[in-house]
């Protein structure tokens, strides 16, 4: 890989800038840790120390958090299967993503924390990781990672790879910087047509992508989640009506305690299933139902709901889709803030009707298909989805039919994990062959 003068100048430049930065990432691990102290463990991964001997050679995916885990996880499954002789490395760059990997392969897939982008951080990662391939879920685009990668002809791949309009803004000032990185990766499975020319408008080489679905609709879903549910619903009452906020974050939290209220105005018996996106903000969810008076359960303290219970705060990882298959309707938060909303693939697939707030930008194909399928509601703010959720709540008939829809929209959209392993094959037996070549002479 060669890059222009003028490209390897912006790259010093940003190489001097993420070198004058390492304060202030330091400081922002320390931050973080205040909120979550697992922060305070393992820093030297973050520059690029692992403290330990290389690994074996292995396939390496890369998924930023714990929704990027979990749509990675069929893929890691698959890559297992097929090369049940090869070792496989999830990096994560938070702890809960890394408590999600602990939890899901229970030591059978290492884990690594992805250094910050700091040039030597990125060669001392691929020099104890000594990936044969790179597969970077999603939207992280990484320049001295991606060069470094490049320059070791580790074969780089970006998948079920989405990139909005925002972002695309976003990345205008150092167009230049973030073409040189794209120019790097073999191949771009983008979820759209649309992410796929924002990919190539900001550098991308256009024969290098193609359009693979999106991933999270070849969702897994555990066996014997119904009849959990059933038995859970027993539990606190099977009558009584239960809405789950799920994947909420710090500014959402005042609208699901008011959002709750009004409706057990209408619902009196009505059951809060409250998940929080980071555990950092468990304590605060479970302080702002007990402020109101409302006798609160936990998840850890309680494991489940009882009849009395009117708010019960899911202070674990990893347990989301079991209590979506709880709730009779489901409010998928960051939509409300202008976070850009999650996952609302999940409880489609379990026959859930969703409700979302404005912000759906990280999951904008996905909210118009369940929208246009009569599986999902969009509001246009919190009173919106307040409304939304009582409308559905007093219609059984209607929450059938748009759970019904969903599970069908799921089903029909299904393949991307295919067409993205048929992708990631390709790849890495054209590296193979490459390398198995004899030098050139003369």
């Amino acid at each position: 890989m060669s890059f222009s003068p003028w490209q390897r100048l912006w790259r010093g430049a940003y190489a001097c800038v993420m070198y004058a930065l390492a304060p202030v990432l330091l400081y922002h691990l320390v931050w973080k840790g205040l909120g979550d102290r697992a922060y305070f463990r393992r820093w030297g991964e973050r520059f690029g120390w692992y403290g330990e001997p290389a690994l074996p050679a292995t396939i390496w995916i890369h998924a930023v958090s714990v929704g990027e885990v979990i749509a990675a996880a069929p893929l890691v499954d698959a890559l297992r299967a097929r090369h049940p002789e090869s070792h496989m490395l999830v990096t994560t760059t938070t702890p809960t993503g890394a408590a999600q990997v602990a939890s899901r392969w229970q030591g059978a897939v290492a884990h690594r924390y992805l250094p910050f982008d700091l040039r030597g951080a990125a060669r001392r990662f691929l020099a104890h990781a000594r990936p044969r391939i790179g597969i970077v879920m999603e939207t992280e685009i990484w320049p001295n990672l991606y060069v470094e990668t490049a320059r070791v002809d580790v074969p780089l791949l970006l998948v079920n790879a989405r990139l909005s309009q925002r972002s695309l803004r976003g990345y205008a000032p150092v167009r230049p910087l973030i073409g040189m990185a794209l120019a790097c990766v073999d191949a771009i499975a983008a979820q759209s047509q649309a992410d796929g020319e924002r990919f190539v408008q900001a550098g991308a080489v256009r024969e290098r992508v193609q359009v693979s679905g999106n991933i999270k609709f070849d969702l897994a879903l555990p066996a014997g989640l119904d009849t959990q549910a059933r038995e859970r619903r027993v539990s606190w009452g099977a009558a009584r009506p239960v809405w789950i906020a799920a994947s909420t974050h710090e500014g959402e939290e005042g609208f699901v305690i008011a959002a709750h209220a009004r409706l057990r105005e209408r619902f009196p018996d009505l059951l809060l299933l409250w998940a929080p996106r980071h555990p950092a903000r468990f304590p605060a969810a479970i302080a702002a139902c007990r402020q109101r008076g409302w006798r609160t359960a936990t998840r850890s303290a309680q494991t489940l709901a009882a009849a009395e219970t009117d708010c019960f705060v899911i202070d674990s990882l990893g347990e989301l889709l079991g209590f979506y298959a709880c709730a009779d309707v489901a409010f998928v938060g960051g939509s409300v803030q202008a976070i850009g909303g999650h996952n609302v693939l999940e409880p489609a697939a379990l026959g859930v009707p969703a409700v979302v707030g404005p912000h759906t930008a990280n999951f904008v194909e996905a909210t118009a298909l369940l929208h246009a399928a009569g599986a999902l509601l969009q509001a246009d703010d919190g009173d919106g989805v307040v409304n939304a959720l009582s409308q559905l709540l007093a219609d059984p008939g209607r929450r059938h039919a748009m759970g019904d829809a969903g599970r069908a929209l799921v089903a029909s959209q299904r393949g991307a994990l295919a067409r993205t392993l048929d992708l990631v094959e390709a790849e890495r037996v054209k590296s193979e062959r490459v390398k198995s070549r004899p030098p050139l002479t003369g």
